[in-house]
């Protein structure tokens, strides 16, 4: 982790409702610069509430979102892209009978503000291809760039869709489940990745994940969410042995400390 003193997102007393119903209450977090952090918790504790919150998908019922020193509560979803913020999803979000290569193309050309006239300036606009060509060469697709992309790999359709999202030159990379549905080989490949891309200290990350070898061996920091509050936030190593995690989340009991002590 490589960070700096001042916070590129900040969240003070957060929440969302859903009529008398708190999906998530009271979360407070900043994430500096260049950091990974990884929110865990079980089904149903907010995570996905909180994620559409930062990426404009939801309007908080209270609370503040500042990215970079700039308010963002309620803003729309493409204005927080265009902010800095881009989101990867747990369904891969491509364009299945285009290539590889012309997938981020269209990611390239949308930052650009040129999208509309894609099949227009997409032969010739060099700047475009050779930027898409790098970015599919640094997310190790790049021996798939004429590939349609409905025939690659369910594990290559996440980086694809990763190297989309890197296309709008994000600061902060909301990452959902991004292991989600992988191999064994899959999954050890494209955390190797996220770890490449984390420390080029290019990127700050946030990351939902249920694989908690994952979690363990991306984040700087986890928040653990439960019941749509803060229940821990630390190390990775302060999280791994906090009672509280334990047995909210990871399944430990005093009872079963104590029977695995006797037998």
């Amino acid at each position: 982790m490589n960070t700096t003193d001042t916070p590129i997102l900040s969240i003070r007393g957060l929440a969302k409702r859903f009529g008398g119903v708190a999906a998530v209450s009271g979360i407070d977090l900043d994430v500096a610069a260049r950091e990974t952090v990884a929110i865990i918790g079980p089904n149903g504790a907010g995570k996905t509430t909180l994620y559409n919150m930062i990426s404009g998908r939801m309007t908080p019922s209270e609370g503040e979102l500042v990215f970079e020193g700039r308010s963002i509560t309620g803003l729309a979803p493409h204005r927080i892209s265009r902010a800095g913020i881009s989101r990867s999803f747990q369904i891969n979000n491509i364009f299945p009978e285009m290539s590889v290569r012309e997938n981020v193309e269209v990611a390239v050309s949308a930052r650009r503000g040129t999208a509309r006239r894609w099949w227009n300036i997409a032969s010739r606009a060099r700047g475009v291809q050779d930027e898409a060509a790098a970015l599919v060469e640094r997310l190790s697709i790049a021996h798939l760039a004429e590939r349609r992309a409905a025939t690659i790999s369910y594990g290559d359709k996440r980086l694809l869709e990763l190297a989309m999202v890197l296309a709008t030159r994000p600061r902060l990379v909301l990452l959902d489940e991004p292991t989600a549905g992988m191999t064994p080989d899959e999954t050890q490949r494209v955390t190797a990745l996220i770890r490449r891309l984390a420390d080029s200290g290019e990127f700050t990350f946030l990351i939902t994940e249920h694989d908690m070898a994952v979690v363990f061996g991306l984040a700087d920091r986890i928040l653990v969410m439960h019941r749509g509050e803060r229940l821990v936030l630390g190390t990775p190593e302060e999280v791994r042995v906090h009672p509280e995690v334990r047995r909210a989340y990871l399944g430990d009991t005093d009872e079963a400390d104590e029977a695995d002590e006797t037998t």
